[in-house]
């Protein structure tokens, strides 16, 4: 009962009590199984939002919903929920899902869910995925044609199971045509803040970081990626592949000489890389060298214009560039965010060549 009397009261704070006229709403849309915490975790962002904007700015009126009338989110949390109604924003947070999982029943058991994100859309309420929320989107075949973006961990699964989606998986928040996506987790916050932003200003959503103690100034959940978490789905050729080119990665990269090696032409080479990776080879060389490249700059005192050559760039421009669209930061400024404690840099180490 202490359980439920807490959920409760945490849903009627959720409805943002002595809003506006002008209050955007928005709605949270509950499930079973769904993280508890990306329930909340966006409403009580834009209540901080709220009390800094102060009360005569246009608020934020927000409500859990769902199709179901009782709803048990992850860890057995109780939720207490309303009846969907009209929104102006659609919130889908994510669920537990280990790599490798088998989706088809779980997304079966949630076809209620699925066809309210679609009569949603079809309404035309903004709709938003937290995490891995991004499998209803698709199911509801929201995504098909656009780019979106999921935890990193579980994007190529996506990639793969909706070939139809432009999958952008370095990417914490993503908007395409009325449909937002988010990276994992914590990238909920990135969401909130830019809601914010667009709702009540930077200096509000600035403000409101400071407040929450939450990383305003994030772009990419590129840097936190750690391949050797990523499934391997056991495809010879694909890997084969990747072993070479990963054998060194200053070598110049010759798509004739690399199907060459293999005994295919450059276009089975291309085709059948893509059907195993959802990727080019130059596309995994290039995300390859990035990762040796970030790991240089966080245990190394080499300049970037040396790190740049180690990794196959003799144009530091180019790497940096490359650096940047990879990882959200240039070379010197992801030094000195993931430094690793003890290293000291030279002189030149974080000199960013133009």
């Amino acid at each position: 009962m202490a359980e439920e009397g807490r959920t409760a009261e945490a849903a009627r704070r959720t409805e943002g009590e002595g809003a506006g006229p002008d209050a955007l709403r928005v709605g949270v849309l509950a499930y079973p199984g769904c993280f508890a915490s990306e329930v909340f975790g966006v409403p009580d962002l834009l209540t901080m939002a709220g009390h800094v904007a102060g009360p005569d700015a246009p608020g934020y009126r927000v409500s859990v919903l769902s199709p179901r009338r009782r709803v048990t989110a992850s860890g057995g949390t109780r939720l207490d929920v309303r009846p969907l109604r009209e929104v102006d924003v659609l919130v889908v947070p994510g669920f537990e899902l280990r790599p490798g999982t088998d989706l088809d029943a779980p997304l079966a058991r949630l076809a209620p869910e699925i066809a309210a994100i679609r009569s949603r859309a079809a309404a035309g309420t903004a709709l938003v995925s937290l995490c891995v929320g991004a499998f209803l989107l698709a199911e509801a075949g929201l995504l098909d044609g656009r780019r979106a973006t999921t935890s990193w961990l579980h994007a190529g699964e996506l990639a793969r199971r909706h070939p139809e989606a432009d999958v952008r998986p370095e990417h914490l928040v993503l908007t395409d045509r009325g449909v937002t996506t988010t990276a994992a987790f914590s990238a909920m916050y990135d969401f909130a803040l830019d809601l914010v932003r667009r709702h009540n200003g930077a200096g509000v959503a600035r403000t409101t970081a400071r407040v929450a103690l939450v990383d305003d100034a994030r772009t990419s959940q590129t840097p936190y990626a750690d391949p050797r978490l990523l499934p391997q789905p056991g495809r010879e050729f694909s890997h084969r592949v990747m072993r070479r080119l990963d054998q060194d990665l200053a070598e110049r990269y010759d798509l004739g000489a690399l199907a060459d090696a293999f005994r295919v032409s450059t276009r089975t080479l291309l085709r059948r890389f893509a059907e195993e990776t959802g990727r080019s080879p130059l596309a995994h060389l290039q995300a390859s060298r990035v990762r040796r490249a970030r790991h240089l700059l966080e245990t190394t005192d080499r300049t970037v214009a040396a790190v740049a050559a180690a990794v196959g760039y003799q144009d530091p421009g180019t790497f940096a560039a490359l650096f940047a669209r990879h990882t959200g930061h240039r070379p010197s400024a992801y030094r000195a965010a993931f430094r690793r404690p003890g290293r000291g840099a030279g002189p030149a180490a974080d000199a960013d060549l133009p």
